[in-house]
């Protein structure tokens, strides 16, 4: 519990050839094995060369200053890294790629985001590369690699693993042949919640893609069991970590102003649609926990359900930033809503920010709250 919620938002300097690397909590890609074992292995080819899954920019780090390096990046904590570090990034989804326009691609693979997305990153490695283009593809093998490569290796052409590390691996593949379309990416699934029906709409690689999620759901039984059913109405509440809206869009429907924040920008363009396609309002906002948000920004009730995976390990540093913004953010007297596996251990963080704490549901999760204290 030592991290303070400013030590969280401040990237850390690290010294790199011709300047300096920002990492921080909450941004994946440094001190990650895969990463590592690409930073190890990418050579230049060409001119033009695009990462098109970054994090902090560590994998195609020794590229900087050879080619010129586009970067491609969905979470809004890895690219303040990649912008403090002064390395060219936009914030996109990889099928946003401009096609045919790079000699080299590198990628990590994100497989902790599903083969949904991992394959339409492969798709649009092949699009971005011009023919006879190269890719660095790396990966764990008890992560999927093998299976990845050889669909990479059916859209692209000829490739071979060039480097392992225990069971990390990263091959080199060449395109050789016309690289398929895009398959369709948006989905809709319909679910109801407290009684009423929504539909939700998603892009590949969010979080509890095609239900909802349980927690959620056990998260608002024990909101509107502790508030009441117009409890939310007229009150502002924050979504911390909103997803592509599981949370959002009740809440909104209850009569609740709710602003909405999102580290991935796929997850904020599903909510963004959701919300429209349901006739309902929010401010979606794409931020690293409450970086988007003014700094007087207070709100009645705080909601969430936190991520604890960040690049496939288990990580709590976002999540105790969430509780710490949430002390920050409430209004005196306000209340904290918080949905988790029984086995992490939030408590003590609640103890330590809010002074106690109340265990309101144990079903297959845990919904913990917490009141600031009124002045």
């Amino acid at each position: 519990m030592s991290l303070t919620l400013e030590a969280y938002h401040r990237p850390t300097p690290l010294p790199r050839p011709g300047g300096v690397l920002y990492v921080k909590p909450g941004a994946r890609g440094y001190r990650d094995p895969v990463y590592d074992l690409l930073q190890k292995t990418v050579e230049p080819y060409g001119e033009r060369a695009l990462d098109l899954n970054p994090g902090v920019g560590w994998g195609s780090l020794p590229l900087e200053g050879r080619m010129e390096v586009e970067r491609l990046e969905t979470s809004m904590a890895a690219f303040l890294c990649l912008r403090a570090s002064g390395l060219r990034a936009r914030l996109a989804p990889p099928w946003e790629a401009a096609e045919g326009a790079y000699d080299l691609v590198v990628l990590a693979l994100p497989a902790g985001r599903g083969t949904a997305y991992v394959e339409a990153s492969l798709v649009a490695a092949a699009r971005g590369l011009r023919t006879g283009g190269r890719l660095y593809l790396a990966g764990d093998k008890n992560k999927g690699f093998e299976r990845y490569f050889k669909t990479a290796q059916r859209i692209l052409g000829y490739g071979e693993v060039v480097r392992r590390e225990g069971p990390v691996r990263v091959a080199l593949l060449e395109k050789e042949r016309e690289a398929p379309p895009l398959s369709p990416l948006w989905r809709r699934f319909s679910a109801r919640i407290l009684g009423e029906a929504y539909a939700f709409w998603h892009l590949p690689g969010v979080f509890s893609a095609g239900k909802v999620d349980p927690a959620s759901l056990l998260l608002l039984k024990a909101l509107t069991r502790e508030l009441g059913p117009e409890g939310v109405r007229g009150k502002r509440v924050l979504d911390l970590g909103a997803g592509y809206g599981a949370l959002t869009l009740p809440l909104a429907r209850m009569g609740a102003e709710v602003f909405a924040v999102e580290d991935d920008l796929v997850s904020v363009r599903s909510l963004e649609r959701s919300l429209a396609e349901n006739g309902l309002q929010a401010h979606a906002l794409h931020s690293d926990v409450d970086q988007a948000l003014t700094g007087e920004a207070r709100f009645d009730i705080i909601v969430t359900n936190p991520p604890f995976h960040v690049g496939g390990a288990v990580i709590l540093d976002v999540a105790q930033a969430f509780v710490m913004a949430a002390a920050a953010r409430l209004k005196p007297g306000g209340g904290f809503f918080l949905v988790a596996n029984p086995f992490l251990k939030y408590e003590p963080l609640l103890e330590a920010h809010f002074g106690g704490f109340q265990t309101l549901l144990v079903e297959d999760y845990k919904v913990l709250f917490a009141r600031k204290e009124a002045r």
